[in-house]
C-alpha cells in the first residue's frame, strides 16, 4: 500500500520530536512486525498495543503490530496510515486527562482489499503471534457445539472458496496452511475477546473448520499450534469529537483516531508461546498457568453487571454507565447482585479479594469522564448473555439458590428487545439474531408469552436451562415488574433480601 502523505498539523512520525512529553520514552527503535492483530478497534489500541510498546521499551524486540480491519471499510486503515500508524490514548480518570502517543502500530490493512499483503504477513516467519479482538460473533461458532457454524453464510463461502476466506476460522486456516506448506513454524493464535475460555473456543472453531476442509491440516493445527487463553479488562468507549479535541489540545496536532479509556487495565495470559512473545509481564500483565478463575470472575462480576446496567438503562433512559450508577437504587442493585448472587458462584485464588474487586468495579463505573454509552454495551446481547449472565444463573439454580436479580437482568434484555424505552423512545437492536429476537419480543403481548418466546430460542438458552421452572417463574415475575417501568422495578429489586 502506498505511503500516505502527512502534514505538520496532523500527528505523524515527523511530529514525534515535539511530543516527548506524550510518549512513554524518547528512546525508541522502530521494530519489525512480529504481531498481526485481527480487529484493529479501540480496545486493542488501548490495551494489547500499549502493553506491547511498554514491553518493547523494557526488553527490545521486533514486536511491531500490523493491525487488520475485517469489515471491508478502508476508512480506519486510511486514517491510521495517514498518521503513520500513530494515535493517542486519552486516559480519563478522577485526576484528569493523560494523553499518550502510541508507536507500536506499524501497519494497518483492510480486508478484503489488502488480502495479498495480509497473507504475505502471515507467511513471514518474523510474525510469531496473531491476536484477535473481533467480538464473540466474529468467531462464527455454533453456540450449541462450539464448532464453526456451518450454516453461517461466511463459513459456507470459505469452505467453498478457501483462497478467498473472509471469516476468522477461514482466514486463520488459510494462513496456518501456508505456514505448514512452507515447512515454517506456526504462529501462536491469541484471543483477546470477552469469551469464556477464549483460546479453547477459538481453537475448536478453527480446528472444526479445518477438519471439513482438510483433515491433515486439522491434525497439524491441533498438535502444533498454541491457542493460549486470556482475560482482558479495560473500559474503552467509542471515540467522540470531545476526545479528538482533548488530544489536539494536549498534542498541538490533530489526531483523528484517538482512543479514550479509563486508567485501570488488566491482562491475564496463559503463558504458552512456543515461538516467543513480548515481555508483557514488565508492563503489568499476569502470565499464569490457568486463566479460568480470573476470566470467570471478570465475565460474571464486570461483564454481567455491565450488561445489566445497559439493559435497565436503555429502558429507564440513562445514557451512560456513570449516569446509571449515579442512580442510587441501581447502584445498590448492582452491589447486591455482585455480593449475593455472583460472588458466591466464583472459585478464585485466595489472593483475589472479590469484595474489593466489587468495590473497584463500582468506582470505575462511576467515572463520569468516560461517557461509556449504554447503547454500545447493549449490542450483541445474544452472544453476551450466555457467558455473562446465564452461566451464573445455571450455577445458582444447580445449587438451589435464588436468582431474582439475575432474572431481572435477563428480563430487562427481553424487554429491551422490543426496541422502545419506557418513555417511548425508539432504538435499533444491533444483534446477529436481531430479526428473530425482535419478532419474538414484539409478538408477545404478556410477560408470560415474552418469557416463553425468548426461552425457546435455543441459540441463546440451552434446553436444560430454558425448561427450568424456577427460571421461568423468576423471569415472569421480573418481566411483570418491568411492565410497570424500569425505575420502579429497580427500586423494588434493590431492596430484596
Amino acid at each position: 500500500m502506498p505511503t500516505q502523505m502527512t502534514d505538520q498539523s496532523t500527528l505523524c512520525r515527523s511530529s514525534l520530536a515535539a511530543l516527548k512529553a506524550h510518549v512513554l520514552s524518547p528512546e525508541w527503535r522502530e521494530p519489525a512486525i512480529g504481531i498481526v492483530h485481527l480487529g484493529i478497534g479501540n480496545f486493542h489500541r488501548a490495551h494489547e498495543a500499549l502493553y506491547t510498546e511498554e514491553a518493547m521499551l523494557a526488553q527490545p524486540g521486533d514486536w511491531g503490530i500490523c493491525g487488520v480491519t475485517l469489515q471491508g471499510d478502508v476508512s480506519k486503515r486510511d486514517a491510521l496510515m495517514k498518521q503513520d500508524g500513530l494515535y493517542s490514548v486519552v486516559e480519563r480518570g478522577p485526576d484528569g486527562v493523560r494523553v499518550t502517543v502510541v508507536r507500536a502500530l506499524r501497519e494497518v490493512l483492510a480486508m478484503p482489499v489488502d488480502r495479498a499483503r495480509l497473507f504475505a504477513r502471515f507467511a513471514d516467519e518474523r510474525v510469531r503471534i496473531v491476536s484477535l479482538t473481533v467480538t464473540e460473533k466474529g468467531y462464527c461458532r455454533d453456540p450449541q457445539t462450539g464448532d464453526a457454524d456451518f450454516t453461517h453464510p461466511g463459513i459456507a463461502h470459505d469452505l467453498m472458496h478457501p483462497d478467498e476466506a473472509s471469516t476468522v476460522p477461514g482466514i486463520l486456516c488459510a494462513a496456518l496452511k501456508s505456514r505448514r506448506d512452507a515447512g515454517a513454524a506456526p504462529f501462536t493464535v491469541l484471543s483477546c475477546d470477552n469469551l469464556s475460555h477464549n483460546g479453547d473456543a477459538l481453537r475448536q472453531a478453527v480446528c472444526s473448520f479445518a477438519r471439513k476442509l482438510d483433515p491433515a491440516l486439522a491434525d497439524w493445527i491441533e498438535t502444533q499450534v498454541a491457542f493460549p487463553s486470556t482475560m482482558v479488562d479495560r473500559i474503552v468507549p467509542a471515540t467522540t469529537d470531545a476526545d479528538r479535541e482533548a488530544a489536539h489540545a494536549a498534542l498541538g496536532v490533530r489526531d483523528e483516531v484517538p482512543v479514550p479509556c479509563e486508567p485501570f487495565r488488566q491482562w491475564v495470559i496463559e503463558d504458552r508461546f512456543p515461538c516467543g512473545r513480548p515481555a508483557w509481564e514488565v508492563a503489568g500483565a499476569q502470565l499464569v498457568d490457568d486463566v479460568a478463575p480470573f476470566e470467570v470472575a471478570k465475565l460474571r462480576m464486570l461483564n454481567a453487571t455491565h450488561s445489566t446496567l445497559a439493559y435497565l438503562s436503555m429502558l429507564a433512559g440513562f445514557e451512560t454507565i456513570s449516569d446509571a450508577v449515579g442512580h442510587a437504587p441501581l447502584r445498590t442493585l448492582i452491589h447486591e447482585m455482585m455480593t449475593h448472587e455472583i460472588a458466591p458462584t466464583l472459585n478464585v485464588p485466595a489472593s483475589f479479594d472479590l469484595l474489593a474487586y466489587r468495590d473497584a468495579l463500582l468506582d470505575r463505573y462511576a467515572n463520569p469522564a468516560l461517557s461509556h454509552r449504554c447503547a454500545q454495551i447493549a449490542m450483541d446481547g445474544s452472544q453476551k448473555m450466555p457467558p455473562r449472565i446465564l452461566s451464573t444463573i445455571a450455577a445458582r439454580l444447580d445449587a438451589g439458590q435464588p436468582i431474582e436479580r439475575l432474572a431481572l437482568a435477563t428480563a430487562a434484555w427481553f424487554t429491551f428487545l422490543r426496541g422502545q424505552s419506557d418513555d417511548g423512545t425508539r432504538y435499533r437492536i444491533d444483534d446477529p439474531l436481531a430479526e428473530r429476537l425482535t419478532k419474538a419480543a414484539g409478538d408477545a403481548d404478556t410477560p408470560e408469552r415474552l418469557v416463553d418466546a425468548l426461552l425457546a430460542i435455543s441459540d441463546v438458552f440451552p434446553p436444560a436451562l430454558a425448561h427450568h421452572p424456577a427460571l421461568r417463574d423468576a423471569l415472569i415475575r421480573a418481566a411483570t415488574k418491568l411492565r410497570g417501568g424500569a425505575l420502579a422495578a429497580i427500586a423494588e429489586y434493590s431492596r430484596i433480601d
